[in-house]
This record gives structure tokens, sequence and C-alpha cells, in this order.
């Protein structure tokens, strides 16, 4: 495994479309968690003809091909708030129809794809909200990159952690690690916990929750030292 890779210079260098997301999951897969993306970690094409006959349309190209590639990886796509399995996609009955593809773990919340977007490479994604479905980000491409980041980050273990961030501790933040190029995008819960913000260095990885001056981070190292520099970077309150 990289002792060296970072999630922002991974992602760095232009518009993150279908390809480079690709690329980008295949060495994420690799040098994060040191298992590579292999034949099977995906659904078959011929078990994706069989959905596509169940829900009576085809399924957005950039959809079908993320099922396809790594649908089946589990540790990438299904520990906190999981991808559903191809088979058990759904049409949410909300006004004019979403796809559902991914549920919050207590059904608290939803990701989909809106049906007047179906017909769309790489539709943009909702979030089921408590104020309802609401703008997510603009292309699916970019959705499955943020499920890999979230699933791997908030994976349990020894190498995850959380803390209530003050503003003191933020200059620490900014000048430690780099944002992640993902555009902000909102946590289900509410206003109060959005925008959701990335930040990276080599073998860390951090979500930031929220523009209070408060805030709650998540974080991940790649090693236990990895974990250890990141608290001693940011010396706050650590639930772990």
């Amino acid at each position: 495994m990289s002792d060296t890779f970072d999630v922002a210079v991974a992602l760095s260098g232009g518009a993150l479309g279908p390809l480079r997301a690709w690329e980008f999951v295949r060495r994420f897969a690799a040098e994060w968690t040191g298992v590579p993306l292999r034949p099977g970690d995906g659904f078959t094409q011929s078990e994706l003809d069989d959905v596509e006959a169940e829900l009576g349309f085809e399924l957005p190209a950039v959809l079908r091909q993320g099922y396809a590639l790594f649908g089946r990886r589990d540790d990438l796509t299904s520990t906190q708030d999981p991808l559903l399995p191809a088979t058990g996609l759904y049409v949410d009955d909300a006004p004019g129809g979403i796809l559902v593809f991914r549920l919050e773990n207590q059904g608290c919340a939803a990701w989909g794809i809106p049906l007047d977007r179906i017909e769309q490479d790489d539709p943009p994604v909702l979030v089921e909200s408590h104020d309802g479905w609401i703008p997510f980000l603009d292309r699916m491409s970019t959705a499955w990159v943020e499920l890999v980041l979230s699933e791997s980050l908030l994976a349990p273990g020894t190498l995850y952690d959380a803390c209530e961030l003050p503003e003191t501790l933020l200059p620490n933040l900014y000048d430690r690690y780099t944002r992640v190029p993902l555009p902000d995008h909102p946590m289900w819960v509410g206003p109060q916990d959005s925008p959701l913000r990335w930040y990276s260095a080599p073998g860390r990885l951090i979500r930031r929750d929220g523009d209070l001056d408060l805030c709650w981070i998540h974080a991940r190292g790649r090693m236990a030292d990895d974990l250890a520099t990141l608290r001693r970077d940011l010396p706050a309150s650590w639930v772990y």
C-alpha cells in the first residue's frame, strides 16, 4: 500500500467526470484499502439487464457503470449508509418519481435520481432530507466518489475518530490539510450540519460537517500512525 496516497491530489486536475471517477476509485481501492478492484466486484451485464427489465427503463450509463465496476465491494459502498444492491433499486413515489440507489442506515434518508433526468448519462443526484428531496450533487459520477469516500471514512474500527472542532483550530485544518475538490453538498440532517467539505493529507482523510464556529469533523487514517498524526495536528476532544 502507498504511504503517500492523498485524496485531494488524486482528485486534482480538472472536472470530475466518469472516466476520472473510475480512475480514482480504482486507485483508491488499490492504494488506500490495499485491495485492488477485481472481476466479480460488480454486477454482471446480464444482472443489470434484468434490473432494467424489472424497472421498465434503462439505467443512466454512469449508474450502471459504477454497479458493474464495484457494486459488490461492501468495504467501499456499504459500511454506514449503504448502496442498494442493483436488484434492490426502486422508484420512490415522490412527485415525478425518484430512482433510489442508497439509503441512510436507519432509513432516515435516501439518495436518488429524478426520473425526469433518468435518460441522461450522468444525471444529478438528490438526497431526501427533513425538508424533502433536495439537490445533493450535480453528477452521478461525483456522487459515486462521495459515496466511496464516505463509506470508507465511516467504516468501523480503530482508524476512525471524530470530534467537535473549535474555531481556534480551523487554521490548523487549513494549513495542514488540502481541500478535496468536491463541490459543497448537504448533509441530509439539515442546514446546521451543512455543507459537507472534505480535506486530506497523505494517508489522512477528513470530512467537516457545517460552517458553525464549533463544527463536527470525521477523520480516518490509512494506518494507526496516520490517525495519531491527525489527532496531534488537531488537538481537540476526540471521541475515541
